[in-house]
């Protein structure tokens, strides 16, 4: 018997504190009206990369009740829309 840890269940655990992580940081910033950014340009402010901020934006889009989620365009790169619920 392997003495390591269930790599799914640390990746669900992960994955949860990634998905809460941007939705605290979209919140605070969102606070005073509505907001444009494409995850290349937050992937620093939020210690994730921009693939995993585009994959994370599909989730809160149907999860976050907090705020409001749009894919808005697509210029190369997605551009997305959010403001408070």
């Amino acid at each position: 018997m392997s003495a390591t840890a269930n790599p799914s269940t640390n990746a669900t655990a992960d994955d949860r504190s990634k998905e809460e992580r941007l939705k605290q940081y979209l919140l605070d910033r969102a606070e005073e009206g509505e907001m444009y950014f494409k995850g290349k340009f937050i992937a620093d402010d939020v210690d994730l990369s921009p693939k995993e901020i585009g994959a994370l934006m599909v989730k809160l889009r149907d999860s976050a009740t907090e705020l409001t989620v749009e894919k808005w365009s697509y210029t190369g790169a997605t551009t997305w829309r959010i403001e408070p619920a």
